[in-house]
């Protein structure tokens, strides 16, 4: 999704978090090198909460806006759960672990 939608301005970044299973033990290094082994070439933030009072404020924000919410509240219920955020910088909607974004929303028009 990276490599064919980047040059339409999509940017995809990814903030590893431990708070899911304990799915994400290693350091910030461990964890680059992790995702380049499967050839992820967009940008890897360092590990972070995403959820409880420790939660990063860029993902309190995301949650509480009108299309950041989830079906059974506002916390993150498991690993790549996926924001979709327009040029101005609203959230146009929340993608769960299981959905696939480049299914349905992400045309030239969401871009």
């Amino acid at each position: 999704m990276h490599a064919k939608y980047a040059e339409k301005g999509l940017h995809i970044l990814a903030f590893p978090s431990n708070q899911f299973g304990r799915q994400e033990p290693g350091t910030n290094s461990q964890i680059k090198e992790f995702a380049k082994s499967y050839n992820a070439e967009f940008e890897m933030f360092s590990k972070i909460d995403v959820n409880g009072d420790t939660a990063h404020p860029l993902w309190k924000w995301l949650k509480e806006q009108p299309n950041g919410k989830g079906f059974f509240g506002n916390s993150i219920k498991w690993n790549f759960t996926k924001f979709l955020i327009n040029r101005e910088g609203q959230v146009v909607k929340r993608y769960s672990p299981l959905q696939d974004p480049s299914v349905r929303c992400l045309d030239s028009t969401n871009l």
